[in-house]
C-alpha cells in the first residue's frame, strides 16, 4: 500500500481518484489546492502525487517548482491538465515531474502511470546473503485458498476473516435468481483478490467502468469485500 497525495481543485476528480486508488489499496490524501499540498508535503512524504496544472492560487508548476528548489521533490510526481500546452509538460518534466496525464484521463492511463511512478520510488530490493556456503532459507509455501464447492454452501460465516460463502434459493424468479449469483460471483473475486478493482477486472474479463457499474448495481459492498475487511 503506497501514500498518494492528490491535488485537484475539482472536487469531482478528487472523489473520482480518492475511489479508484483507494480500491487499489492505497492510502488517498486529498489537496484542493496548492497552499494544503504545501502544508502536507511539509509534514509528510507521500510515495507519490497526482497534481494538476491549472489551479486558482498556485499553479502546479509553480508548486513543482517550489518543492525542486526546496529539495522537497523526493517522490515521483504526475502532472494532470485538460489544457496544458506541450510547452507546459515538457516544463514540467525538466522541473522533475515523473509523467504527465491528459484530462479526461481514462482508468487504464491512471493506473499505468501509478504503478510506473511506485515502481520508480520503490527501494531497490536488497540480495539474500548466503554466509558460509549455507543454502538460502526458503520461505514458507503459500497455502492453498479453500474454495467453497456446492456441497459447502452455508449461510455466511460469522468471521468476516474467512472467504465469503453464500446459499442460493432454487425457489425464486431467474432473474433475482442470477442477481443472488453474480453478487456471491464478484464478492468471491473481491475477497480472493483482496479488493483490487485491476485484478477482479482480469479475473472477470469485464472493463473496469463496466465492472464499478456492475457492483454497484448489485449493492455490493467493497469494503467488506476485501480480506480482513
Amino acid at each position: 500500500m503506497a501514500t498518494i497525495l492528490v491535488v485537484d481543485d475539482e472536487l469531482g476528480i478528487r472523489d473520482l481518484l480518492f475511489e479508484i486508488l483507494n480500491d487499489e489499496g492505497h492510502q488517498v490524501e486529498l489537496a484542493e489546492n496548492a497552499a494544503q499540498a504545501r502544508d502536507y508535503r511539509a509534514q509528510h512524504r507521500p510515495d507519490l502525487v497526482l497534481l494538476d496544472i491549472w489551479m486558482p492560487d498556485t499553479d502546479g508548476v509553480s508548486l513543482l517548482k517550489e518543492w525542486a528548489s526546496a529539495r522537497l521533490l523526493t517522490m515521483p510526481v504526475i502532472m494532470m491538465s485538460g489544457h496544458a500546452t506541450i510547452e507546459t509538460a515538457v516544463e514540467a518534466t525538466r522541473i522533475g515531474a515523473h509523467s504527465f496525464l491528459e484530462k479526461p484521463i481514462t482508468l487504464q492511463k491512471l493506473l499505468k502511470a501509478v504503478e510506473q511512478g511506485l515502481q520508480r520510488s520503490a527501494p531497490p530490493l536488497r540480495p539474500s546473503l548466503n554466509l558460509g556456503g549455507m543454502p538460502p532459507m526458503r520461505s514458507a509455501e503459500p497455502r492453498a485458498a479453500v474454495v467453497p464447492t456446492a456441497e459447502t454452501l452455508a449461510p455466511a460465516q460469522a468471521d468476516p476473516h474467512e472467504a465469503p460463502v453464500q446459499s442460493f434459493q432454487l425457489d425464486m424468479p431467474l432473474r433475482e435468481a442470477r442477481d443472488a449469483f453474480e453478487k456471491a460471483y464478484f464478492q468471491y473475486h473481491l475477497y480472493h483478490e483482496s479488493g483490487s478493482m485491476t485484478r477482479v477486472a482480469e479475473r472477470t474479463g469485464l472493463e473496469r467502468t463496466h465492472l464499478y457499474r456492475k457492483l454497484k448495481q448489485l449493492g455490493v459492498d467493497l469494503i467488506k469485500s476485501k480480506k480482513g475487511a
